[in-house]
């Protein structure tokens, strides 16, 4: 087998990562005909097919499975010894691979950039949203350093940091203002809007309810808060919400907040890293700068 280079592996766990050799390529900033060049001498050099081509997508041989186990571990190998330089280099960080959830990152982004450049001068803020299993992955793998998410994990390869805890709200027409708040009970009952499976705030809601996340259910899932608020707006349903969430997303919707009695469903908020990191350190200190950051109850939206 000839050498390979990095540039060669890191094309390869591109295209394995996304399928498809246009989003590769956009993702790496190169052009298609670039890929595909690179991914053929590199199955050149390897001695057989890595990819099985199909029109709209590409799929990993055998070959290619049991080759992207190996380049991942490199891959892996190289971007922590580059966080070894990293956390050598300089007392504090100059850059941050930040991963945030969906449910999370409109509302407390903005605090949290704030934060850390009032603090860290300088510090490069890299900010990745997308969904908790995504997360992990790239946490697992080092293409993020640390990620906003529900806790717990429960996974032992990550510190858990918890920042704060916020209640659940409830989403209601404005019609119904006044009225009783529903307990889980009734809102089993109710037609509860959520989102799509593979958002942690799904399960988190279902389990309120006391329903199963595989049990059939009729109505919308939704990809985010913005458009459950608004269904609700529109009289089609109810909703939970973060408290976080109320401020930006009930501002334009004809909709009703209320907040369940006691025990009131919430969530726990927290960052995590890989606890082999190099820079567990730089992240500990850095989650401790953003327990400043939990929102507060917001007084301008009652329960109503």
């Amino acid at each position: 087998m000839k050498n390979l280079t990095l540039r060669q592996m890191r094309y390869f766990e591109a295209l394995a990562r996304h399928g498809q050799f246009g989003r590769a390529a956009e993702a790496l900033s190169i052009s298609q005909p670039a890929l595909s060049m690179q991914i053929r001498e590199l199955e050149d050099g390897v001695g057989g097919a890595l990819f099985e081509r199909g029109a709209r997508a590409v799929r990993m041989t055998a070959l290619g499975a049991d080759f992207a186990r190996h380049v991942r571990g490199i891959l892996r190998a190289v971007d922590e010894l580059g966080d070894v330089t990293r956390a050598a280099r300089d007392p504090m960080l100059d850059q941050l691979r930040l991963g945030v959830i969906p449910t999370i990152a409109p509302y407390l982004l903005p605090a949290v950039v704030q934060r850390l450049n009032g603090l860290y001068p300088g510090l490069e803020i890299h900010v990745r949203e997308t969904l908790t299993a995504r997360l992990l992955e790239e946490l697992t793998e080092g293409r993020l350093d640390a990620a906003i998410v529900a806790l717990p994990v429960s996974e032992p390869a990550f510190t858990e940091y918890e920042l704060f805890a916020e209640r659940f709200v409830l989403v209601r027409p404005s019609a119904d203002a006044g009225r009783p708040v529903p307990g889980a009970e009734r809102l089993r009952e109710m037609h509860l809007l959520l989102l799509e499976e593979g958002h942690c705030f799904r399960d988190q809601a279902l389990s309120f309810c006391d329903l199963r996340s595989t049990a059939p259910r009729e109505g919308l899932d939704a990809t985010s808060l913005s458009t459950l608020v608004q269904m609700v707006g529109a009289g089609i349903g109810v909703t939970l919400i973060p408290e976080m969430a109320v401020p930006v997303e009930t501002r334009s919707a004809d909709v009703a907040i209320a907040r369940f009695p006691d025990p009131q469903p919430r969530r726990r908020v927290g960052l995590i890293w890989r606890r082999a990191s190099p820079l567990a350190p730089r992240l500990d200190q850095i989650a401790g700068a953003l327990r400043d950051c939990a929102p507060l109850p917001n007084p301008a939206a009652p329960a109503r």
